[in-house]
């Protein structure tokens, strides 16, 4: 069969009925096994003036998996355990929900070796990604 297709941006609403759309597949797989499909575990730290110097953006998804999407430090405040107090504070949380993983992605330039002192194995990686570098995924059982 040969169709007419034409490939476009979709509007917000599309883009929205797409992910529904793919939601409806894998729970129709493996049902939800938490509250809600997806929920955010984001946490930051604040110095005494109320500037942010470090933050983490984490969900825990579908099925009690932990995604660590962002970790964030300050420059000036690295080497004074925020970092991993932030993690900590998340992986506990996330516990308490019920995940008993947790993963994420990182660069050859950000934080591979803090993640391997914190308990998470590398899991893969792709090189020359992006030019010169590599991004390697990990992962970690809470």
């Amino acid at each position: 069969m040969n169709y007419d297709l034409e490939i476009y941006v979709p509007t917000k609403s599309e883009s929205e009925y797409i992910g529904k759309k793919l939601l409806e597949f894998n729970l129709g797989i493996i049902p939800l096994e938490q509250q809600e499909p997806f929920i955010e575990i984001n946490r930051c730290i604040k110095n005494s003036d109320g500037e942010v110097i470090g933050g983490i953006l984490a969900t825990s998804a579908l099925w009690h998996i932990l995604h660590i999407d962002t970790l964030w430090v300050k420059q000036e405040f690295k080497g004074n355990n925020i970092a991993s107090k932030l993690i900590q504070d998340v992986e506990e949380y996330a516990k308490k929900l019920g995940c008993h993983l947790s993963y994420l992605e990182t660069y050859d330039f950000q934080a591979k070796e803090f993640y391997i002192i914190n308990g998470y194995k590398v899991f893969g990686f792709l090189e020359d990604f992006p030019k010169g570098h590599t991004c390697y995924f990990l992962s970690k059982r809470l």
